[in-house]
């Protein structure tokens, strides 16, 4: 059984920094792709990054520069820094395990509010 609990949403004035912390339970987080995705009001969900197991990032061209996704292992635990923060990046933030190649386990979502 895998749990996924987001977590250091909130608001934040344009320009801040926010980090979002994702703790997982169970027994894949250490040796699986993690991710965050967001999904803003009237949005599909998008995929902000991900990370492999042995630390290969990707990040959408929206987010290159100003954030940084990062996992400890030890602690079961994936990180999203957020820097230089805009109005877009408003969006609810979910933290993923993958199986294989795709998403499969999700966290319930924490809010980040981004104020103009």
């Amino acid at each position: 059984q895998v749990q996924l609990v987001e977590s250091g949403g909130g608001l934040v004035q344009a320009g801040g920094s926010l980090t979002l912390s994702c703790a997982a339970s169970g027994s894949i987080f250490s040796r699986n792709v993690m991710g965050w995705y967001r999904q803003a009001p009237g949005k599909q969900r998008e995929l902000v990054a991900a990370i492999t197991s042995g630390g290969s990032t990707n990040y959408a061209d929206s987010v290159k520069g100003r954030f940084t996704i990062s996992r400890d292992n030890a602690k079961n635990t994936v990180y999203l820094q957020m820097n230089s923060l805009k109005p877009e990046d408003t969006a609810v933030y979910y933290c993923s395990a993958y199986i294989r190649t795709l998403p499969y386990y999700w966290g319930q979502g924490t809010q980040v509010t981004v104020s103009s």
